[in-house]
């Protein structure tokens, strides 16, 4: 255990990524990463869409400029039937040399300043628009900690995808018989997401259901099916 503290964080990182590639290379998902095209999301007739507010914060401006770096990479890759999108291969390393700014994170249960900080706005929305979809979740995270009230949420508790580069990656598969291309615009007061098809999606109704458990909040997603709820998955947080 000590020697993990004198690793610096740079190499722990590396030895992450390589473990990922690995693994990545046995289950034959490096033949499946979805790839920059010139397609234009026009050509492509039906669209699901999201409306998210963008609340003031600190380095809000920086937020902004990290979103709308990462929703040019997203936007690049026409996502094929049984093609991968991973969040990582296509918004790269999250650090000066590639564009990115300082924002805010929540690292270890608390808010701190870090490269690429507001990333998760974005991951989010791409994971509620997969959700809606019915697309398959290959990996997602929740936060660790519920920091919001409820009045400054921009999403559902349950509906947020945290990505952490060598850690926690944001990985969709498109199970549809059709390509599919995320696109996306960004003001000052409002985030928009779409997910734009080749062929009609019906939208699923989708529920987060909350729970209280002492100092953790247990939050059920659930996919309303006719008269039932199909449980899609739980996610734990702490209560600040």
């Amino acid at each position: 255990m000590m020697l993990k503290k004198f690793i610096p964080k740079r190499l722990k990182i590396q030895l992450k990524q390589n473990l990922r590639q690995i693994t990545d290379w046995q289950k034959g998902y490096v033949y499946r990463w979805a790839k920059e095209e010139q397609q234009q999301a026009s050509l492509f007739p039906h669209t699901i869409t999201i409306k998210q507010p963008i609340f003031q914060s600190a380095l809000f401006e920086n937020k902004l400029h990290n979103i709308r770096i990462a929703s040019q990479r997203i936007e690049s890759l026409i996502i094929h039937p049984q093609e991968i999108v991973s969040f990582w291969k296509a918004v790269g390393i999250p650090n000066h040399q590639n564009g990115f700014k300082k924002g805010r994170n929540i690292i270890a249960g608390q808010l701190q300043e870090g490269y690429g900080g507001g990333l998760c706005q974005i991951s989010g929305m791409i994971y509620h628009l997969a959700l809606i979809a019915g697309l398959n979740i290959l990996e997602r995270h929740n936060h660790s900690i519920d920091i919001y009230k409820e009045t400054e949420r921009y999403t559902p508790l349950g509906a947020d995808a945290t990505v952490v580069y060598g850690y926690k990656d944001l990985r969709i598969i498109n199970n549809q018989t059709f390509p599919i291309q995320f696109k996306f615009s960004i003001s000052e007061k409002e985030f928009i997401g779409h997910l734009y098809t080749l062929a009609p999606i019906k939208a699923k109704k989708i529920i987060f259901e909350k729970k209280i458990l002492g100092k953790e909040i247990l939050v059920t997603t659930k996919q309303a099916v006719d008269k039932k709820k199909i449980m899609l998955s739980q996610s734990i947080y702490l209560r600040q």
